[in-house]
Parts: structure tokens; sequence; C-alpha cells
């Protein structure tokens, strides 16, 4: 519900336009392919925040397309752009949210600031939103799970592959290391698909609204787990027990005794398991170290 006493957001301009007011080009040394369309960005940020309440993080503001209707919606914004002649753009687009303090603009680059303190610092509930470029895109998925605490939901825009390898089901083709990897901290959603044609400037490949809703009991993410899931998928034709062989620190016989504990056929690849059997192995072999055999 819209609060009368809250001020008004400023409208979404056309983003070819309020580039040459500025007399900018897109960077394409900062992956920047900037949402064109008002509607298709209200309904991304209704989806970002469905109730208009508490904090959003946006990554990557840009020319604040998202960012306008997130504010009129009633969110408190906290935006971060590394671009500073499009901060400067942001000020004056948004003197007034940021006047009255529904917007933070912090000028950095995503990479640098730390991430767990400026999200935690934020009144909740916490949401993580943000048009990520295709570049960074790993990167900043790796950041998001790993966040502490974690988002009430994150909604990003991504390349549609990377969105349907996020969601992907033991056994397709999508599926891989990263299927996993978001899938053991977070259920994600693929919400809907955004043409190309939806970009300023147009890139080669259409995109799609992720959402990651945290798992209640999430497993652990850890430096044996990753080892385990990374040379699974290494090379995706190898059977397990030759892609895990002299791998995972332990010999054949150790390995064959870990996977029949965790009930795995180390004759299968690793397309064919799922998130609970990576958990499985992973903790079989945690103990083997705990224990030094």
């Amino acid at each position: 519900m819209s609060d009368p006493d809250r001020p008004a957001a400023a409208p979404a301009l056309r983003v070819t336009g309020l580039l040459e007011r500025y007399g900018l080009r897109p960077k394409r040394t900062l992956g920047q392919n900037f949402l064109a369309d008002v509607g298709l960005c209200e309904k991304i940020a209704r989806t970002v925040s469905p109730t208009g309440t508490g904090s959003v993080l946006e990554i990557g503001a840009g020319t604040g397309a998202l960012t306008a209707p997130l504010l009129a919606l009633g969110c408190h914004v906290t935006a971060v752009e590394t671009d500073r002649a499009l901060c400067q753009v942001l000020r004056d687009t948004f003197a007034r949210p940021i006047e009255a303090g529904q917007l933070s603009l912090i000028e950095a680059d995503v990479q640098e600031i730390d991430l767990d303190a400026v999200f935690g610092a934020l009144p909740g509930p916490r949401t993580l939103a943000g048009n990520l470029p295709y570049n960074l895109s790993g990167l900043l998925l790796r950041r998001t799970v790993e966040l502490v605490p974690p988002p009430e939901r994150s909604v990003f825009l991504l390349q549609l592959e990377v969105v349907d390898r996020m969601v992907a089901a033991p056994g397709t083709e999508s599926y891989g290391a990263l299927s996993v990897f978001v899938q053991a901290v977070t259920a994600p959603t693929r919400a809907f698909v955004v043409k190309r044609g939806a970009f300023y400037p147009q890139p080669n490949v259409d995109s799609a609204v992720v959402v990651l809703t945290p798992l209640a009991q999430p497993y652990l993410v850890d430096e044996v787990f990753s080892s385990v899931v990374r040379a699974a998928f290494e090379k995706r034709r190898k059977t397990l027990r030759n892609a895990w062989r002299n791998v995972l620190g332990v010999g054949l016989a150790e390995l064959e005794a870990r996977a029949a504990e965790a009930g795995i056929s180390l004759d299968l690849r690793g397309e064919v398991l799922g998130v609970a059997d990576f958990a499985r192995m992973a903790s079989g072999l945690r103990q083997q170290r705990r224990e030094g055999r």
C-alpha cells in the first residue's frame, strides 16, 4: 500500500534520451545493457518486493530503471553503482528520495565492498536485486549465496542460459556445478523470460528473472563439498570413479567405502546426482578426515 506522506519517486526516463542528455554511452567494459522497458521494470520490481515493504540492496542501479519502481512501491533502496557518471545521473534523478532517506547511493565496485556488512546493516525484511552484468554473474551469485544473514529473497535478471542452469534438475542437459551450488542453499525459480529487445543496447541473448529463496536448512557448502561437486562435473563423460579418483585426497578403497556409505554408485556420472547425494559424500569425507583415516 502506498504512503501519501512518502516523497514520490522520480519517473523512469527513456534510457536513450537520458544518456543523450548527459552525453553518455553504454560502456562495454562494464557490461552495460540497460533495461529500457518501463512496464517490464515495474513487473520486476513487484517480483522483488510483492508487498512494497522492507529494504532492497540493488546491485548495479545503472540509469535507475529498476530503482524508480522500487521506490514507487515504497521500498527503501540502497543502490550500488560503480560508474561515476551514472551515479551523478542517479543523484539528479532521485534527488527527493535521497534527501528523504528513502534511497541511499553507494558509488563503488560491488566486488570491492563488504557486502555482508552493507546488507546486514539494512533494516529487514532484506532483499537483494539487480540486473547483473553477464561477466560478473558467477562472482555475484557466489557472494549472494554466502551472505550472512541470508536475504529473505534475491531477485536477479541474468542471461537465460545461466538461469536455466541454476534451476536445472539432475539428469538434464543444463544441470551442472552451478545448479548444485545454488540449490544447496536456495530454492531457485525462473519467474519469467526477458527478451533481448528490452535492453539498450540490445544484447545477443535473451535473459530471465530468477528468484532465490533461502532454504530453511541449507547444506554445508565448504571446501570439501566444493571439491566433490567440481570434480564430478569437470569432465561430464567420466564416471564418478574416474572423476573422483586421485582428486579427493583418498585412495580407491577409501573412495569406494565413502561412496557406499553415501549410497552412491561410482559407475554413475555426476550429472545424475542430486544435491543431497553430494552432501552425503562430502559428509563422509569430512568424517574420514577428522578420524585421520
